[in-house]
């Protein structure tokens, strides 16, 4: 090596650290996780703990490729995202403008408000079977379990923080003559919208609870059913990577929404 000449590879060690100061969170966050496996892997091959019962990283790394490979995982994880999907997306068309309402119209909080919060407070497991009764085992009683544990969350959130807007700029508002459709649009609506985004991110997770829960009850495809399918063999390696499977779901799904919400962070109104 000449003088004075780096080392090769240098330069990629340099542009690894620029993209982990770039994204620190995402570059600590893979970083704890690899860290987490190792030692998982090391215990494992010590025998500090019996595979059977934990597994370990390269044994559902062996289960996924098998799995994946052979095609046998795909039909559950398209079920999941189907119930998922179906169930989130119909609680945010009904919870964003029904949050929206109840938060802005009084009356119409007093008349929902009882309700809301008796619904809000009961669990959501409890309800399942005479869901199961009425709308069957099939996809219909999955969306309504999904459904109903994001559609509260969503709504809950939206009406917390419409009333939480600042009733100094609502007053500035009307003074000059606003009326309710144009402050509602231009201080309700803006104050509002970051805290909806992280309502929905809460109520995406939720969803994605809701999902397996009621597979694990009653089903007969899904990542749920995966779960406790092989959980009834002793296969603690697919068990732990329908569980892997669902994290790596939720954290992708929670770092979306999450972009989103930075691009509205200017809307946060400061809290004095």
């Amino acid at each position: 090596m000449a003088a004075g000449q780096a080392p090769v590879g240098r330069p990629l060690l340099r542009r690894v650290a620029r993209l982990g100061l770039a994204n620190e969170r995402i570059f600590y966050g893979v970083l704890g996780f690899v860290g987490v496996s190792l030692i998982w892997e090391i215990t494992s091959n010590l025998g500090l703990f019996r595979r059977s019962l934990l597994s370990s990283p390269s044994l559902i790394w062996g289960a996924a490729a098998a799995d994946f490979g052979s095609g046998t995982i795909w039909p559950h994880i398209t079920t999941s995202l189907t119930e998922w999907g179906i169930g989130f997306v119909t609680a945010l068309a009904i919870g964003i403008p029904l949050g929206l309402t109840i938060g802005t119209f009084r009356r119409v909080d007093y008349f929902l408000s009882v309700l809301l919060s008796g619904m809000y407070s009961t669990p959501k497991a409890a309800l399942l079977p005479l869901i199961i009764l009425v709308a069957g085992i099939g996809l219909q009683s999955k969306v309504i379990m999904v459904f109903l544990l994001a559609f509260f969350s969503v709504v809950v959130s939206i009406v917390v923080w419409v009333h939480s807007v600042s009733e100094r700029h609502l007053d500035i508002a009307r003074s000059f003559g606003a009326s309710r459709w144009l402050a509602f649009r231009s201080v309700v609506l803006p104050s509002t919208v970051p805290f909806v985004l992280a309502g929905i991110r809460i109520a995406a997770g939720r969803a994605l609870v809701g999902v397996v829960i009621a597979e694990l009850v009653s089903a007969n495809e899904g990542i749920g059913f995966y779960i406790s399918f092989f959980g009834t063999f002793l296969d603690t390696s697919r068990v732990m990577l329908g569980v892997v499977l669902l994290g790596l779901f939720g954290i992708v799904l929670g770092e979306v929404i999450r972009s989103f919400e930075k691009r509205f962070d200017v809307w946060r109104p400061e809290i004095r």
